[in-house]
């Protein structure tokens, strides 16, 4: 049996990671004052989730798919100037624009436009400092505001997205680690890591490996990870509250869906977050999220948002979307 001094050091590690965790007050909401749908959702998710006034910052964010560099830096410097010093992270709520160029809006707006992060071909792109790291205070540790979108346009799916990240708090779900292999080799890459993913979580939540084609139903998925153009078994698929889903390809974050399965779908269908690449990131596996550290970090207790950036060791391509503050489990799960 451990002795006291044992169990209180436990305890203190315990709540000092849920000390440095994200919590409402330091969320920054960004949202568009041109835009009514992105008004109203990001006002909802803010008395939902308790995040102070002072929190919520409208921009002027121009409607279209992709903006330049240069209009990030404007929109970042104005929210900069406003956002309380206690933010550690940011929501985006709209759904135009998801890229700056070549960047996801949720990576060039946590650390800024940089044009080598549009390298053409499969060259590696700026590492993330967050990668695989305990505790969150982001910006004050490296100058970084981790930033996730809730896509607005449909502000029903909005508002149910956030509801799902609200009735996933603390519930401990027993749900199931989808690990997909697919007939497609291209984007299967992440296969390689399967069995080290059930190795590392396999004692904590159930975790299955399945193989396409999938003809039956997948119930009870707390989290999903495939690789392929288009999810053929997408409406199998029943999803808990709070869980994440996404597909390894080259442009599941363009949100138009404009020849790829956009991860809008994944929310669609009843996840509360995704990932997804705006520009060509080939089939590097850094740049896409690892399944075995997001859910070692889930399952200790870190909010979807922190869970999900962790997980990402080159995040600059890929958009990061979802309810960020859903954390079905706390610290004291992961004792």
């Amino acid at each position: 049996m451990p002795c006291r001094c044992v169990l209180l050091c436990l305890s203190f590690l315990a709540c000092a990671v849920h000390a440095e965790g994200l919590t409402p007050d330091r969320l920054g909401v960004i949202y568009n004052l041109n835009d009514s749908s992105s008004t109203l959702v990001a006002h909802y998710y803010a008395r939902q989730r308790a995040v102070p006034e002072a929190n919520l910052i409208g921009l002027n964010v121009p409607d279209k798919a992709g903006i330049s560099g240069e209009e990030l830096r404007q929109l970042r410097s104005q929210m900069l100037q406003r956002l309380p010093s206690n933010v550690q992270s940011l929501l985006l709520v709209w759904s135009r624009p998801y890229a700056v160029e070549c960047m996801s809006i949720t990576s060039a707006f946590a650390a800024g436009y940089a044009a080598g992060n549009c390298n053409l071909g499969c060259a590696r792109t700026a590492l993330n400092p967050l990668f695989d790291t305990p505790g969150w205070l982001p910006a004050d540790t490296t100058g970084w505001l981790p930033a996730m979108l809730l896509p607005s346009a449909d502000v029903a799916l909005a508002r149910a997205v956030i509801d799902r990240g609200i009735r996933a708090d603390g519930s401990r779900p027993p749900g199931t680690v989808y690990l997909v292999r697919t007939q497609d080799a291209v984007r299967n890459v992440r296969a390689e890591g399967f069995d080290d993913t059930q190795t590392l979580v396999g004692s904590r939540i159930k975790v299955v490996q399945l193989r396409t084609p999938i003809d039956r139903p997948v119930p009870d998925a707390i989290a999903y990870f495939t690789g392929a153009v288009r999810v053929e078994e997408l409406n199998r698929i029943a999803f808990r509250p709070g869980a994440v889903a996404d597909h390894l390809t080259s442009f599941g974050g363009v949100l138009d869906g404009q020849g790829q399965m956009s991860s809008l779908e994944w929310l669609r269908q009843g996840a509360t977050g995704s990932y997804g690449a705006v520009s060509e990131p080939c089939n590097h596996r850094g740049k896409f999220p690892s399944p075995a550290i997001f859910m070692d970090y889930y399952l200790r207790g870190d909010t979807l948002l922190e869970a999900y950036w962790k997980s990402v060791a080159m995040p600059a391509q890929g958009l990061f979307i979802g309810e960020p503050l859903a954390r079905p489990f706390s610290p004291t799960d992961a004792e």
